[in-house]
């Protein structure tokens, strides 16, 4: 049995994609026999006691906000996660430190792992510079996005084994001239036994909604500028040229929420645009029974590109038609036609087009559900991508290798 600590930014019990991943990689573990627990730093901001069990699971908090000019303040982030894994590990005497992107973690992780002697894993799900660009928090080519740049390449240079998410990542960190030998793939997965027979339509929600009989495209998640969902609510009037009982379902909220409610409301398609913003997750499920083909309209960015989603892989497992823009990260999950549909990104026009023609070929509907689950299932389920960290796990053990000086 191999006892693992994982370093967090964050965690349940706040819901995000980044949470989500976590929860499924450590329950997973833990079925798989090791033994697991997690620590996340300063910027967690829920509410809770300094050790908190949520759904089975153990997390150590290191209290926050952190404070001090920008660098300075990061520093003492990274510091006083450093020296909350070392008070965890004097305790709990892990056989491994495996770090979880932003970089802040990663270098908590590293500078923990060299004074304790440990084997260092480091895991990026983005990289955090590009994800500021697309969510407007910050712009390419700064000072702010040089220097976390740099972070993470001072930390995937220190540690034994690094994971990406995808592909696009993996060869990204290639091109900078880091060692392709160490850098292994975690694809983004699901937890399977969550998802069971799709639920049947809630009609009494559709009604409530005033969606029709449709089709409805839907989109939940949450609105950022990157999601593209501008673009689909500009597609709407020439979908329903084709199709006139088109409704568009928008579930979730952001900081795009304001602008797409406005540019919805001047829309000559308004009264097929439906906005219900953010549910509760236990909820979630009545919302997807509505949709006929969730879509995922990304914007082309180093950041689409680079990352594959969550998002279409919960949609596919739940039987559920997918339609995406085709920027890098949604090829490496969709195959288009098979597993479900990819429009031209940036482009209403192409995607209306693309859209109603997928609509005028419902008859390819099951095929290409039964196809999108099946992918699922063997490329993208928990209980087998765990193998991945499992293997490297034994071989950093077995070789007696801790992160480098």
């Amino acid at each position: 049995m191999t006892r693992v600590l994982h370093i967090l930014d964050h965690s349940l019990p706040l819901h995000s994609g980044y949470t989500f991943r976590t929860r499924a990689i450590l329950k997973s573990l833990q079925a798989a026999g090791d033994e697991v627990r997690a620590i996340t730093g300063p910027r967690h901001t829920a509410q809770g006691p300094l050790v908190e069990q949520v759904e089975g699971l153990t997390f150590n908090r290191v209290p926050g906000p952190v404070g001090g000019p920008p660098l300075l303040r990061e520093w003492r982030e990274i510091e006083a996660l450093r020296a909350g894994i070392e008070r965890l590990a004097d305790d709990w005497r892990p056989d491994i430190l495996h770090a979880h992107s932003p970089a802040l973690c990663g270098m908590a992780g590293l500078r923990a792992a060299r004074r304790l002697d440990l084997p260092f894993v480091y895991e990026i799900r983005a990289f955090w510079e590009d994800a500021a660009v697309g969510n407007g928090t910050g712009s390419e080519n700064s000072l702010k996005y040089r220097l976390t740049r740099a972070l993470e390449n001072r930390v995937v240079a220190g540690a034994d084994t690094v994971f990406t998410i995808c592909d696009g990542l993996r060869q990204d960190l290639i091109a900078r001239g880091h060692d392709a030998d160490k850098i292994a793939l975690s694809p983004n997965g699901v937890d399977l036994t969550l998802f069971g027979a799709p639920p049947p339509r809630d009609a009494a929600l559709a009604e409530q909604l005033g969606l029709g009989e449709g089709p409805v495209i839907g989109f939940i998640g949450s609105f950022y500028d990157y999601e593209g969902l501008d673009d689909l609510i500009t597609a709407m009037p020439m979908l329903r040229q084709r199709h006139p009982q088109a409704q568009l379902l928008l579930v979730g909220g952001g900081p795009m929420d304001e602008a797409l409610r406005a540019q919805a409301a001047a829309s000559t398609a308004r009264e097929a645009i439906h906005f219900t913003g953010r549910v509760p997750h236990a909820e979630v499920d009545r919302f997807y029974s509505l949709i006929d083909v969730l879509a995922y309209p990304r914007k082309k960015s180093r950041l689409t590109d680079l990352v594959t989603p969550l998002k279409p892989l919960e949609a596919m497992a739940q039987e559920r038609i997918v339609a995406a823009s085709d920027v890098g990260g949604h090829r490496e999950l969709i195959e288009d036609g098979v597993t479900g549909l990819l429009f031209p990104p940036d482009k209403p026009g192409s995607m209306a087009t693309a859209l109603a023609r997928f609509i005028d070929e419902r008859y390819r509907w099951p095929a290409i559900r039964e196809a999108g689950r099946l992918h699922v299932s063997e490329n993208h389920d928990w209980s087998r991508n765990i193998d991945r960290y499992q293997a490297v796990y034994q071989n950093l053990l077995g070789s007696g290798k801790s992160a480098a000086a």
